[in-house]
Formats: C-alpha cells, sequence, structure tokens
C-alpha cells in the first residue's frame, strides 16, 4: 500500500471512529431512554419507538456497518505494512476496531433485531438491559481504538 493510500485510510479511519464514539454516545445517552423506559413500576421495553427511530438502517448501516468495517480491515493490512511504533499503535486501533465490529455483527445487531420485534415483556426488558450495559463495552473499545488510531496519526506524520 502507498504511502498517500495508506495516509488516506487513516484520516478516514479516525474520522469514522469519532464520528461512531459521538453518534455511539448519543445513541446510549439520549436514544436508549425512548427505548427502555424507567418507570415507578420497573423497567419498560417500548418495541415501537425502536422501530420508529430505526438507527440500524437510518444510520448506522451508512456510517459503520460497512464503512468502517472496511476501513478497519484496510487499516489492519496498512499496519502490517508499517513499521516501528507507528506499527504498533495502528495495530492496536485496528484490532480495537475489528473487536468492535465482531461484538457488533455478532451480538448487538442480531439483539436489536430481535428487541425490534418484541413487545414489552420482563424477558425483553432483560435482554435490552443486558444489551445496554454490554454497550458500555463496545463505546469503550470505539474509544481505545480511535485513541490509538489518533497515536498512530501522530506518528505517521511525525515520521514524514
Amino acid at each position: 500500500m502507498s504511502e498517500t493510500v495508506a495516509a488516506v485510510v487513516l484520516w478516514l479511519f479516525i474520522v469514522n471512529l469519532g464520528i461512531a464514539f459521538g453518534a455511539g454516545l448519543y445513541e446510549h445517552r439520549i436514544v436508549l431512554s425512548r427505548w427502555l423506559q424507567g418507570a415507578p413500576g420497573g423497567w419498560h421495553w417500548n418495541g415501537e419507538a425502536v422501530r420508529l427511530d430505526d438507527t440500524g438502517r437510518r444510520f448506522w448501516g451508512f456510517v459503520t456497518t460497512l464503512p468502517l468495517t472496511l476501513l478497519t480491515l484496510l487499516s489492519m493490512w496498512a499496519a502490517i505494512d508499517a513499521t516501528g511504533t507507528l506499527r504498533t499503535w495502528w495495530l492496536v486501533a485496528s484490532a480495537a476496531a475489528l473487536a468492535d465490529r465482531l461484538l457488533t455483527f455478532f451480538y448487538f445487531i442480531p439483539t436489536m433485531i430481535g428487541l425490534m420485534k418484541a413487545t414489552d415483556s420482563p424477558a425483553a426488558v432483560m435482554v435490552a438491559t443486558r444489551w445496554r450495559t454490554l454497550n458500555y463495552l463496545r463505546l469503550a473499545t470505539v474509544f481505545i481504538a480511535w485513541l490509538a488510531a489518533m497515536k498512530a496519526f501522530a506518528l505517521f506524520y511525525r515520521a514524514a
């Protein structure tokens, strides 16, 4: 991979990770409270709100599902060609982003598809609560990937 292409991949990787992290925080803090609602009698799952928002198809599919996955794989490839500490930081960023992608594809997306069909029930609340709790792990993984990618970016341009 040429140095110019590697630079573009790293730029896009950082921008996309930043958008994914910020949007993930927004969804977790603002949107999720519409879906999983606390009430005096306990928690309730609002599947109708999830179906109306449909963030997976309206937003995440365009921002992370394909673009971040592709950029993660390209970043891994570019990082393998890099040398020294740049290689280390870029691989850390790529590995963390890959962990996020795997969590997303094998847990978060399938679980949310099931929750979109669910009605308010103790079972749905339990699954949604677990989804919300594990989402902290996903956000932390994306944040680590973003920070490591920015460190790689600094090293990339220090070497240039």
